[in-house]
């Protein structure tokens, strides 16, 4: 009853792998061919044609057009009116028991006037420094988003080619052990093993063969994920050019810290916000006193009474608010808080940017020392299982020294894989830390 048992177990599990080979060959045969992406060229797409970046393309522009709004400050303003005039009575007057009109009932008057502001205590000048400053931390921000969107493409394209070297282990892997089940199929034919032998390699078989289905499940996903980054359609196919350099960082975790302080555009983004908050500042103090105006303009009025019915006019005074409740007072308060509250932004992003250099750069090491460490362990792996091979030929090695051979093999060369590209995601993750436009290194 039980060899029975073990009978029908060993040919369901041998239907259920012959299925899964069929089927696996369906699923890459439905899918397009891909088309090839390199690293550079896919980061020139992926930091214009982001979503996020375009997104953030719009800020310079609304901070451009702030600059141009604080800039006609320093220009006139121009006013024109123009109008037709219905009273009920006529205007008149009495004199010496006499009455006579001083006005038209009806009128059509019209008139321009220029004002411009002559001196306001550097109100004018400071909100136009502070707007030129806002536009360069716009700049500078829409320089974050590209450098932070081609560090992300940079990941997924790694992690594309790791993926894809997965899918080549297990593939070989598959191949390894549908050649041992042959192997042991003969032996088994001739007498040689026992059939608990077979039915071994069949289930390491199905096993193999499901990863492999799952390792094609995750390149998929990871090519959606970068058609989003590239804002391709979710359905288009692409397979990563594997990188021919490497990178290598020749700086120490000091030298790291400095450059990041001095380089990231985020540092340089608050530096001027808090500029722009003490010129704001000082334009709001200005309030305190008084404006130099002048102005002129030249009216028209319809009055056939009068003399002159048009006339010129030149005014030169002084502008000043003497009290508004406290408004200023406030204003002036809030963007003092507002400043000393970008100063600790300020800080606290210098310890994150800190902490963040650390983390890539010791996973950086950490990956390099684990690509030293499996680099060999592939080559000895394989001859370790050509040797394994020939004993369980020739009647000396067992079925399962096979087998672990195999597996041996197929783990040496994923921690080997998933080493160098931990490796190459980690060094592009340090130049993102320490301000290296990614795009530029990259080409």
């Amino acid at each position: 009853m039980k060899r029975r048992m073990i009978r029908l177990l060993g040919m369901a599990i041998s239907n259920a792998a012959l299925m899964l080979g069929c089927l696996l060959p369906l699923c890459h045969a439905s899918e397009s061919s891909p088309k090839e992406i390199t690293l550079a060229g896919g980061l020139k797409e992926a930091t214009t044609e982001s979503r996020l970046v375009k997104i953030f393309s719009y800020n310079p522009e609304i901070a451009a057009a702030d600059v141009s709004a604080a800039f006609s400050r320093f220009l006139p303003t121009v006013n024109a009116t123009a109008g037709q005039t219905w009273i009920a009575y006529q205007p008149g007057a009495f004199a010496a028991q006499s009455s006579f009109f001083t006005a038209n009932r009806s009128s059509f008057s019209y008139g321009v006037t220029a004002t411009q502001t002559l001196f306001d205590f550097g109100a004018r000048s400071s909100l136009y420094q502070a707007a030129k400053t806002s536009l360069e931390s716009a700049k500078l921000d829409s320089r974050r988003v590209r450098n932070a969107v081609a560090l992300d493409f940079i990941t997924a394209y790694f992690t594309l080619l790791e993926i894809e070297k997965m899918e080549a282990v297990a593939g070989k892997e598959v191949e390894s052990l549908s050649s041992h089940m042959q192997v042991a199929h003969a032996l088994y034919e001739a007498g040689a093993i026992t059939k608990n032998d077979l039915l071994q390699a069949k289930v390491r078989l199905s096993d193999s063969r499901q990863r492999l289905i799952a390792l094609h499940n995750h390149r998929s996903l990871a090519v959606s994920s970068l058609n989003t980054i590239l804002a391709r359609p979710p359905g288009a196919n692409l397979k990563a050019v594997e990188v021919a350099y490497e990178l290598t960082a020749s700086f120490s975790l000091q030298q790291a810290w400095d450059m990041a302080a001095e380089r990231r555009n985020e540092v340089a983004a608050f530096s001027h916000e808090i500029t722009a908050m003490e010129l704001q500042e000082r334009a709001k103090k200005a309030e305190y006193f008084p404006k130099l105006i002048a102005s002129g303009g030249y009216a028209y009025g319809e009055n056939r009474y009068q003399m002159h019915q048009d006339n010129w006019s030149l005014m030169l005074g002084l502008n000043m608010n003497i009290f508004s409740g406290g408004l200023t007072k406030a204003e002036t308060s809030r963007i003092q808080h507002r400043r000393g509250q970008l100063i600790e932004k300020k800080r606290k992003l210098l310890d994150d940017i800190r902490l963040e250099v650390e983390q890539w750069y010791r996973n950086e090491l950490n990956a390099r020392e684990r690509v030293a460490a499996t680099k060999d362990s592939v080559e000895q792996a394989e001859e370790n299982l050509r040797i394994v091979r020939v004993r369980y030929k020739e009647g000396v090695g067992t079925a399962t020294d096979v087998l672990d051979a195999i597996t041996l093999r197929t783990s040496a060369e994923t921690n080997y894989f998933r080493a160098l590209y931990d490796m190459r995601r980690s060094h592009a993750g340090l130049l993102h830390a320490i301000g290296d436009d990614l795009a530029a290194v990259y080409k």
